[in-house]
């Protein structure tokens, strides 16, 4: 017997799934825990923070830009080059101008991060038979003209 929770469970994560896989979810993650990891290391005790000067505020700066991008990537999923291409730069500049980039980890991450971001493609959508249906789409003479497209996970 189906309980009643266990129903709406599956069907909040099948939503869960649905919604993850139409973006560039992992490569969003990486980069919004860089971010968070670039911005983190500079908001140090007073003590530390007096002793940094201004040094900090770029990495701070960069660890949000890092953030917004890993974000954009997966609520506005159509500016994933944008957002790979920033976040692997910044990630790259965070390596100079950030503690080594957060000991490496911000930048490391970022760099794969981003790179995930601006190599999703979204997942071709099945075209429709001759009665209506939908079926998957299969290779054809390779000369059809585009279809449109379907997120992929």
């Amino acid at each position: 017997m189906l309980l009643t929770g266990q129903g709406t469970w599956r069907r909040g994560w099948a939503a869960w799934r649905r919604w993850r896989k139409g973006r560039p979810f992992w490569g969003g993650l990486a980069a919004v825990v860089a971010g968070a990891e670039i911005c983190a290391i500079p908001l140090a005790p007073l003590k530390v923070m007096l002793q940094q000067g201004i040094a900090g505020i770029p990495s701070v700066l960069m660890g949000l830009v890092m953030i917004l991008m890993g974000l954009s990537a997966w609520f506005a999923p159509h500016y994933r080059g944008l957002a790979g291409v920033l976040t692997v730069l910044v990630s790259a500049a965070a390596l100079v101008m950030s503690n080594l980039g957060g000991f490496l980890f911000g930048t490391i991450v970022g760099i794969l991060g981003g790179g995930l971001i601006f190599a999703w493609q979204p997942r071709p959508l099945p075209e429709p038979d001759a009665d209506g249906t939908l079926s998957e789409a299969e290779p054809s003479d390779g000369g059809a003209a585009p279809s449109p497209t379907r997120p992929r996970g």
